[in-house]
């Protein structure tokens, strides 16, 4: 057990972190106001008349706050003509200017927006992957420089009012930061915190702070060490929410939901915006959903609290990095497995051999034989249903156990307990059993008899409203009794609908994922819900949280006027010749500033690079510049194919 500096107000109670308020036009941030809503033009911002009424749709659909990309002086002045439309025809949405690389571009707008957004990798510095070995006194000589060339700003926005977002990526960390500090949340941190105190020192506050990045875990992990150094420090600033180029479709959405979703459950965050590759008035109700959550959140069940050392939570794990509950294996879960995907069909009529196409398995009655695809579920609770046909070799089946003691046949079947039931039982498997418990359940005696066995399994459950943080409760409880028996996270939905089951099962389940715990994922949802939905859900949050991977990842931007190519067409025709090559990540960015640093991790990257001009990367080194556009996706395959990473698609 360790002791950690907190970074909210509490893991057990839901309550929002106080921050101060940030003016914003007349839509305030922070403090009281409710959590804000915001997206980013894709227009040309020198075509005034596009950007306006795309900016139009964007805040019918609920959009409160409009970036804007503003690369240079040109972009930067006609902001102005963009203001002066939307209020002409009665729009008063503040508008953000969002700069990169030009401070006298970032100095004219904000004489003219309410909000300019600044990266502080790109800012002052240039990247250029060079590592730099500083002394105390050349790394203080070089905050010297940046301060020298960030005051004007700070100076410009006090006299207009302007407000300011200090956002850091994960991927545009400077040369400067990755050399002292590493490509780590620490040093997104630290490279807000240094433009932040500069800030402070001028005394300037009308600021928004962001961490940003495509790796949920590093995303979470940024902006949890943020507000424990500004809690330190005796700061609040509001928060800007954000998974950096998240992708489109179901797969940005959930990792969106997983990223943003796990710093909403413990009360951070003041605005929201969600990165997809797709129309900006399409993220709006996304980020709506997500947000919606909270609303009542107030009066859940309570849970029990988390111990505190003097000022500080005495936790089992550490919120500040990402490593997995040690587990014993309990045949092929807990341990170094994969964590497991269990499918619900328990409230089917009858479950045979067609019922699992929808989770993978496929039958070829031709060919009397089972074909797996990536994501087949592991397992499947069937109830007290009947499955009477040969099963795949790689599945098994949870049975109720009342019913499963009376089948003659026990072979890859096995038994679900509820509770001490398992402790009373006179039948039992000896491979595998599943215990069903929720938080109430794990008393200590009931915890000290599971450190007995070796053949449980724990299906854990919750039926609070705030029901993550009451369910990372019950881990805290078994990692403090240094109980190591394997858990299923389960989680049951009624009454939604598909887009909204989507996201609350990424941000209820991928936010313990994010934790490290969890030994296998178990969602039932209703007949909203189709199956195969179900199933892919529950892949994609174990892809996002990046503890299983089972397709190719898309390190996708949402597009901005910045943009070289349409990047929606773009990222479906990569997506086409791509998709079935599981565990590669290929970034597709519109653009330079969303090029080599953003990617991060990516294995390949297809940048834009000029007009219908694209060029190609391995990592973060360029391989080929300036390909046409239109030869530049079988160029890209044919990178992949020469790094040894393509493989034929098989039917």
């Amino acid at each position: 057990m360790n002791s950690f500096p907190p970074y909210c107000n509490s893991l057990t109670s839901y309550s929002r972190w106080k921050t101060r308020v940030v003016t914003l036009g007349d839509v305030p941030l922070g403090g009281d106001n409710p959590i804000r809503l915001q997206s980013m033009t894709t227009t040309d911002t020198l075509n005034t008349i596009a950007t306006v009424e795309q900016s139009i749709r964007m805040i019918d659909a609920g959009c409160e706050y409009v970036r804007i990309t503003a690369p240079s002086m040109n972009e930067a002045q006609n902001l102005e003509n963009i203001k002066k439309e939307l209020r002409k025809r009665g729009y008063n949405t503040p508008l953000i200017a969002d700069i990169h690389f030009t401070p006298n571009a970032a100095e004219l707008a904000a004489r003219i927006v309410e909000k300019v957004r600044v990266n502080p990798g790109n800012y002052a510095d240039r990247k250029k992957f060079e590592h730099i070995d500083y002394t105390d006194s050349t790394y203080d000589s070089e905050l010297l420089r940046i301060r020298e060339r960030f005051i004007p700003l700070i100076k410009i926005c006090k006299e207009y009012g302007t407000a300011m977002r200090i956002g850091t990526n994960h991927g545009s960390l400077s040369d400067r930061i990755l050399s002292r500090y590493g490509d780590t949340p620490l040093g997104m941190v630290e490279s807000a915190m240094e433009f932040l105190r500069i800030c402070e020192e001028e005394n300037y506050h009308n600021i928004v702070l962001s961490m940003k990045a495509s790796n949920t875990q590093v995303m979470v992990q940024a902006y949890r060490l943020l507000v424990q150094n500004m809690m330190h420090a005796g700061m609040n600033y509001p928060l800007h929410l954000g998974v950096t180029e998240a992708g489109d479709g179901e797969d940005g959405r959930i990792k969106s939901a997983v990223g943003i979703g796990t710093l909403l459950e413990d009360g951070l965050g003041d605005t929201v915006r969600v990165s997809l590759t797709e129309d900006p008035e399409f993220e709006i109700p996304v980020a709506k959903q997500l947000v919606n959550r909270y609303a009542n959140r107030k009066n859940h069940s309570p849970i029990p609290e988390i111990k505190t050392e003097q000022g500080k939570i005495v936790l089992p794990y550490s919120p500040y990095e990402y490593k997995r509950r040690n587990t014993v294996a309990v045949g092929n879960i807990g341990g170094t497995n994969v964590p497991r995907v269990v499918a619900d069909f328990s409230n089917k009529k009858e479950i045979t051999p067609a019922s699992l196409f929808a989770v993978g398995n496929n039958y070829s009655v031709p060919n009397d034989k089972w074909n797996l695809s990536d994501q087949a579920c592991d397992y499947v609770y069937a109830g007290d249903l009947d499955v009477s046909f040969e099963i795949p070799g790689t599945l098994g089946i949870i049975v109720d156990s009342e019913k499963w003691s009376l089948l003659n046949n026990t072979t890859r079947r096995y038994p679900i307990f509820s509770g001490n039931d398992y402790f009373d039982s006179k039948k039992i498997s000896t491979e595998l059993n599943f215990i069903s418990v929720e938080i109430k359940t794990l008393s200590l005696e009931f915890i000290e008899k599971l450190k007995e066995e070796k053949t449980i399994v724990l299906v854990l459950k919750t039926s609070n409203e705030h029901a993550m943080p009451e369910e990372r409760r019950a881990f805290i409880s078994l990692m403090e009794n240094n109980c190591t028996t394997p858990v299923i996270i389960n989680r049951k939905y009624e009454g939604v609908v598909e887009n909204n089951f989507l996201l609350c099962s990424a941000t209820d389940l991928g936010a313990l994922f994010l934790e490290g715990m969890g030994d296998g994922i178990w969602i039932s949802a209703n007949e909203n819900v189709n199956m195969k939905s179900v199933n892919s859900t529950s892949f994609g949050i174990l892809q996002a949280t990046r503890t299983r991977i089972s397709k190719t990842e898309y390190i996708s931007c949402p597009s901005c006027g910045r943009t070289l190519f349409d990047l929606q067409e773009t990222t479906n025709k990569i997506r086409q010749r791509t998709e079935h090559l599981k565990g590669v990540k290929i970034g597709i960015m519109g653009c330079i500033v969303n090029g080599p640093g953003e990617m991060a991790d990516a294995d390949y990257g297809y940048v834009g690079t000029g007009p219908g001009k694209i060029t190609l990367y391995k990592g973060k080194e360029v391989v080929q510049k300036n390909i046409d556009e239109k030869e530049a996706v079988d160029a890209l395959i044919e990178l992949i194919r020469v790094h040894g990473d393509w493989v034929e698609k098989t039917n």
